[in-house]
């Protein structure tokens, strides 16, 4: 499925797996850019897509802008990918001011999240935690369990338990990693480096045999190409897509489908990838998750 120089190459799953197949489901698209927020209130505005266990909150906001969270179930994820940004996070009883350019693991229960700066910010919730995902703008897509997706088990409890734990983005990148790989009990998230346009004959069409994968455009433009296989079933079938997505904006692929995204502005491209539970084949690959000492494997 990959070129030879991918560090992806040399994952367990890299060959896929034989067996039937039965059903895909629906790829899912959040423009965020071309439509109304699902939520608005004074200093914040508010978009929310969701795949099979997870939810996609993306906010601009102003200073002050503050999102609560009572009776959370599980830990959440906070990205602040632009360094200007910055917000207070309270949670448990803790205090912690974090940065721009990082990633923030907040635990469940009660919490608090003030910005401190004119932005956005990413929240990444499971959709275990019922008032989220009932704000999803594709929630029909999502009625029942998925024919591929195993039910969500979250991964073991961090080293030393809950609490807030946040991560700089400004790692290195380093020959043979792919990207900047963070893991907690809930979700999987890769930060990749800003890029040009991408050579057209260098795709890396592959597929998932059990998971979906979200990608996150947060610069530039991404067109995603997307393929269903055939099986003996024809209602099965779907035509292929190719998706042109500018940001902000979600691509949310079904397992089994074949696909590949190719970073196309002529400037600066960002693109992050989001797994809800984490990858287990990314886990395998030493070095790759840069807090693994935080979060046990399962």
């Amino acid at each position: 499925m990959y070129e030879t120089d991918d560090p992806r190459s040399r994952l367990s799953t890299a060959g896929g797996a034989a067996g039937p197949i039965s059903a895909f489901g629906e790829s899912s698209y959040g423009r965020f850019y071309a439509g109304p927020p699902q939520e608005q209130s004074p200093g914040q505005r508010s978009w929310y897509t969701r795949g099979q266990n997870f939810v996609v909150c993306y906010s601009e906001v102003e200073p002050g802008a503050v999102f609560e969270r009572n009776g959370q179930l599980d830990e959440y994820v906070l990205l602040l990918h632009d360094p200007e940004m910055g917000a207070t996070v309270e949670a448990n009883g803790e205090t912690v001011d974090v940065p721009g350019y990082s990633i923030t693991i907040i635990p469940p229960g009660d919490s608090r999240v003030t910005c401190k700066a004119p932005g956005r910010i990413v929240r990444l919730i499971t959709t275990r935690n019922a008032d989220v995902a009932a704000k999803a703008d594709n929630g029909a897509k999502y009625a029942g369990p998925h024919p591929q997706i195993p039910e969500f088990r979250p991964w073991p409890d961090p080293v030393g338990g809950f609490r807030i734990r946040s991560y700089s983005l400004d790692v290195p990148d380093e020959p043979g990693r792919f990207g900047k790989i963070f893991r907690c009990t809930t979700f999987m998230v890769n930060v990749f480096p800003a890029q040009g346009p991408r050579d057209v004959t260098k795709l890396s069409p592959h597929f998932h045999d059990d998971f979906e994968q979200c990608s996150l455009a947060l610069e530039g433009w991404y067109m995603h190409h997307l393929r269903w296989p055939w099986t003996a079933n024809q209602h099965d079938w779907r035509e292929d897509e190719h998706e042109r997505c500018a940001s902000p904006s979600i691509c949310v692929i079904p397992p089994k489908v074949i696909h590949t995204s190719a970073p196309s502005d002529a400037g600066a491209n960002v693109l992050v990838d989001i797994f809800s539970p984490p990858r287990e084949d990314f886990s395998d690959m030493a070095g790759w998750v840069l807090n693994a000492e935080d979060y046990p494997r399962i």
